[in-house]
């Protein structure tokens, strides 16, 4: 089945209108949830109209923590009700997008992370050389790092003194003020995309639970939080019926395929012994029944000999959304 074809499968298993948001995981041409999103979804929105229920099917490994509040509120705008419909990957800022939501639901694949964002140092002071390259660093990290020297190195409360210290000199001090500036912004953005939902005094010990586990106490950002420990937190989680979860699973599939999703790029096999191909790939999708946005890296791949050696050059001319329907 065509991809909207199976839309308006789900269309009709939801009773909802249904947009897909997919972003691209595949080196070289990923993306991320991003802000240049947000009018094109106003776009699609306009031409839904107002109605009683949305449901955006989603797949992406995270992106910009800023966004997702304002992808949530753009379609709560328009909507009586917002669900969020989990195939696989909602990871990180997609998180967000779902802590949104009326309802979640999740296909048995169905994956959520912690929202733990990493900031950049100014420099990797493990290779002073490279200014360019930068050291990633989270509050999680900083966090267990003073944990250790405490629990396991028996460090005690009146030598942490030292801990900070050297920490401090191993990393600029406003480096480690960004971390725990990204921090708070994941506990509140956190926060408040569930008070859209949520009663803030009648649900206050459960949001504080949901935002202490997402935001702290699962401390592996890539920790996969499935549809059964999702509902333990206290999220509102609907488990997709076997038939239901075949139709998010095989529209998912169809944007994997289109997007070579878990394939290696081998740029020879564009090249097929040419010596310069044009690029053309897809890294994301916006879609409903009625319209289409798709990111598109353009290029060219061009084969060369350096240092009388064989090598090949990837040059993107252009990477933008570019409007199919």
């Amino acid at each position: 089945m065509s991809k909207v074809d199976l839309t308006k499968k789900l269309e009709d298993e939801r009773n909802s209108r249904v947009i897909s948001y997919a972003t691209s995981d595949r080196p070289p041409f990923t993306t991320k949830i991003a802000g240049d999103v947000v009018p094109l979804l106003g776009n699609l929105l306009d031409g839904i109209g107002k109605v009683k229920k949305i449901s955006l099917l989603l797949y992406t490994s995270g992106g910009d923590m800023l966004t997702p509040i304002r992808i949530v509120k753009l379609i709560r705008n328009n909507c009586n009700s917002f669900e969020v419909l989990v195939p696989y990957k909602a990871h990180s800022a997609g998180t967000l997008i779902c802590l949104g939501a009326d309802t979640i639901v999740m296909g048995k694949l169905g994956e959520l992370t912690p929202v733990d964002p990493a900031t950049g140092h100014p420099f990797n002071p493990q290779n002073p050389a490279s200014p360019q390259q930068k050291l990633e660093i989270s509050v999680e990290d900083l966090n267990s790092y003073l944990l250790f020297a405490k629990d396991k190195a028996g460090v005690k409360s009146e030598q942490m003194i030292d801990v900070y210290k050297f920490l401090v000199e191993k990393l600029h001090p406003l480096s480690i003020g960004n971390a725990y500036r990204a921090y708070r912004m994941a506990r509140l953005l956190t926060e408040r995309l569930l008070w859209l939902h949520m009663d803030k005094k009648k649900d206050e010990e459960r949001i504080k639970k949901i935002v202490k586990e997402i935001t702290g106490d699962i401390t592996i950002h890539a920790y996969p939080i499935d549809r059964d420990e999702a509902a333990d937190l206290g999220l509102k989680i609907e488990k997709a019926s076997d038939g239901l979860d075949k139709i998010m699973r095989e529209l998912y599939e169809a944007y994997s395929a289109e997007m070579k999703l878990g394939q290696p790029f081998h740029p020879n096999e564009l090249l097929a012994g040419k010596d310069i191909a044009d690029i053309n790939r897809a890294g994301a999708y916006l879609e409903t029944t009625n319209s289409s946005y798709q990111f598109t890296f353009s290029g060219k791949v061009k084969k060369d000999i350096r240092n009388n050696q064989p090598a090949i050059d990837i040059n993107f001319e252009s990477q933008t959304w570019v409007k199919k329907k």
